[in-house]
């Protein structure tokens, strides 16, 4: 389900009118979040880490609502709930797309990605299995402790979907870490959304939550 915002009223209105028109509307940032907790969780459970991070960044994408925000015409409609759409890395070397919906019972969430990945590492090519706005793009990049990112885009496309990007983890003595990049619009968020982003998701990762 989704709902209109109401443009007119709406606060960001002018920063709206402002940035869905600029070539390049997305902006992002890229941080390091300290995961070794999580990671315990996770090992504990049987849970994939995969999994389980990209199961808490879901949560707090759906928790805070600019994230459930799209651009569809010229309308902003606020979705309900958004799911995942990650990219699967195959043993050739290759990669499709997965859909993963996002489901607050953690244990039903991990059984029905599990099998997801099992699907797409089975096929071939790349895939679109969810066509709709209703989506976060996932990408993992497990080989680099990146600082910065990047996106292939059509620029005469308008696209307000967010895009998150995971990368390698690194040990500190007992700490783990892991660099993540948000991508979003700002013609429907600011960098003050972004934040409220990624301190929700560090105090996930920090005191993990119980099924």
């Amino acid at each position: 389900m989704k709902r209109e915002i109401d443009i007119v009223n709406w606060k960001r209105r002018e920063h709206f009118d402002v940035f869905r028109n600029y070539d390049e509307p997305l902006f992002g940032i890229t941080v390091r979040v300290e995961c070794s907790a999580a990671y315990q969780k996770a090992k504990n459970f049987g849970w994939p880490f995969s999994l389980y991070y990209l199961y808490l960044s879901m949560k707090v994408a759906n928790e805070i609502e600019e994230f459930r925000y799209r651009i569809e015409g010229d309308k902003v409609l606020c979705y309900d709930s958004v799911g995942a759409g990650p990219t699967i890395f195959r043993e050739d070397e290759t990669y499709g797309y997965a859909y993963m919906p996002y489901n607050e019972n953690i244990e039903v969430f991990m059984k029905q990605a599990t099998a997801e990945v099992e699907r797409v590492k089975a096929e071939r090519g790349l895939k679109f299995p969810h066509a709709g706005e209703d989506i976060l793009h996932y990408s993992t990049l497990p080989w680099a402790d990146f600082t910065s990112t990047s996106h292939a885009r059509k620029f005469d496309i308008s696209r307000s979907i967010p895009k998150i990007t995971f990368g390698k983890i690194t040990r500190n003595n007992e700490e783990m870490w892991m660099p993540v990049s948000v991508h979003v619009s700002h013609a429907l968020m600011d960098g003050f959304h972004v934040g409220k982003f990624v301190e929700r998701f560090q105090e996930l990762l920090s005191c993990p939550l119980t099924p």
